[in-house]
């Protein structure tokens, strides 16, 4: 039983998959912390069906929809913050918003869209057997980024989860970081 599992591993895609889950778990737990700490736990699920909308828009214009869902996903979590923060409602009703929209946006592109359309569902939920070397590359570059971000933001990031008010009473740029995180 035991050699039926490692067997597994004989495979290139098996080993970069594997790679690709610690890398990710890595990056999950820590970000995963701050997530919950600060109450966004919608926010990845917002950001993912709210980037829907640029894959629909790449898709659309004939571009690689990945490029497109990118930088969909950072707008989306710009807006997010923005809206958040000046409109006076809860990060929930604004991520509510963002990813509605993003999902009508892409799913009425991709039906005005001509020609065959790939594995849609690809895009929203992926497929960790379909990583390639390069994904596992910057999926390892974003965890070292984040990974020093924490590293040096960390009393900041601390303070802003658990007293913001504070923060700000002592000069920290608690919006900013907030929209950082």
């Amino acid at each position: 039983m035991i050699e039926l599992q490692l067997d597994l591993f004989q495979y290139d895609f098996m080993r970069v998959a594997l790679a690709a889950g610690l890398a990710s778990a890595v990056l999950c737990g820590i970000i995963g912390i701050y997530v919950i700490l600060n109450k966004i736990v919608f926010i990845s699920d917002g950001i993912a069906h709210a980037a829907f909308g640029g894959i629909g828009l790449g898709y659309f214009l004939g571009f690689d929809p990945l490029l497109f869902g990118v930088g969909s996903a950072i707008l989306t979590a710009i807006g997010i913050g923005m809206v958040s923060g000046r409109a006076r409602i809860s990060e929930d009703t604004a991520i509510g918003v963002f990813m509605a929209t993003g999902m009508a946006l892409g799913v009425m592109l991709l039906t005005l869209s001509e020609g065959y359309a790939r594995d849609l569902y690809g895009y929203l939920f992926g497929n960790i057997l379909a990583v390639t070397v390069n994904d596992v590359l910057l999926i390892s570059a974003l965890t070292l980024v984040i990974l020093f971000l924490t590293y040096i933001l960390y009393k900041e990031f601390l303070i802003m989860s658990f007293d913001p008010v504070y923060g700000e009473a002592i000069g920290l740029p608690v919006k900013s970081l907030r929209l950082l995180l």
